[in-house]
């Protein structure tokens, strides 16, 4: 199952990353669109010691924000792996357990709906706006295994040249 894997590595915190992201959650599904909206991204970019680094749900195995939510607004679909609220908001009562028990901190207050706002992998489209979106790759859709085979080809790169 595909994930969304980040090689902090190659971000330069453009932003664009967020910009594509609210945007594809918008009416317009524009940029533009998406600021007059007033819609926000789902990813965060922060920086960490002078680098950007994307932040954005990792949909995770056995999710904590799932186990915390006490409506069951919060779910993981098993076919997908998606972990969202999203079609379930009616049931979210905004008592932010998700956003405590996120160990990523990858969930937030919607500014307007009072309900929890989390990546969603932007469902129906087969690649997410953000992976699109991003000029340097830093974001990537790919298979786990494709992703560390890749990290473990570098690093063997590096241990070779060393020596």
């Amino acid at each position: 199952m595909k994930q969304l894997m980040i090689d902090v590595r190659r971000c330069n915190g453009c932003l664009t990353c967020t910009l594509a992201c609210a945007a594809a959650h918008s009416l317009s599904k524009t940029i533009v669109g998406a600021m007059a909206e007033k819609v926000p991204s789902r990813i965060q970019v922060l920086p960490v010691k002078g680098k950007a680094v994307p932040l954005m749900c990792r949909h995770c195995e056995e999710p904590a924000c799932v186990d915390a939510c006490m409506t069951g607004a919060m779910r993981k679909d098993p076919a997908t792996g998606i972990v969202t609220n999203e079609g379930n908001e009616q049931t979210c009562v905004g008592c932010w357990m998700c956003i405590m028990a996120c160990p990523y901190g990858a969930i937030t207050q919607h500014p307007t709906k009072k309900v929890a706002l989390k990546c969603d992998r932007c469902q129906g489209r087969e690649i997410p706006a953000c992976v699109e979106a991003c000029p340097n790759n830093a974001i990537q859709f790919v298979e786990v295994d494709t992703f560390a085979g890749e990290r473990a080809k570098k690093a063997a790169a590096a241990l070779s040249a060393e020596t």
